[in-house]
């Protein structure tokens, strides 16, 4: 992409969609391209004792990764649909400290992110990506909702 991307992170959730309307009307009004990312998270198994044969994890892990591809690419094709420019990218690690990397190295011009608009203990136990993206951020990240309102 040769100008700088709005760089949107997603989960496939439908908290994910709102922050996608978002970042198409913006990549429209600016003429930027939309960079897609994605965090895969490595399986947990569901093992009573926690554990599983090393193949099997791998398995799991792998099918994990081809699920995000297909995902991946039914986004971009759908991005691209809309007549915008678009790639996706899947990233790997703790995932605010993957998209910041990802804005990082891709030179984004924002980020734009959903949330799934947690709050209290929930929030507190599990914490927030898009918290933890616009307190490390290299640019400029829109929070949106997953209402929709942001």
């Amino acid at each position: 992409m040769s100008s700088r991307p709005i760089l949107l992170a997603t989960d496939f959730s439908s908290a994910s969609r709102p922050a996608l309307r978002q970042a198409l009307e913006m990549a429209r009004a600016e003429r930027a391209p939309i960079l897609l990312a994605h965090v895969v998270e490595p399986p947990v198994p569901l093992a009573p004792d926690g554990f599983v044969l090393p193949q099997t994890y791998d398995d799991m892990a792998m099918a994990v990764r081809r699920g995000a591809e297909e995902r991946m690419r039914r986004l971009v094709a759908r991005v691209r649909g809309a007549g915008l420019r678009a790639r996706g990218v899947l990233l790997e690690g703790a995932p605010h400290e993957a998209i910041v990397r990802a804005a990082r190295s891709h030179r984004a011009r924002r980020i734009v992110v959903g949330t799934h608009g947690r709050r209290g203990f929930r929030r507190l136990f599990l914490g927030s990506v898009a918290a933890r993206v616009v307190a490390s951020s290299p640019c400029p990240v829109l929070v949106v909702p997953a209402s929709g309102r942001g």
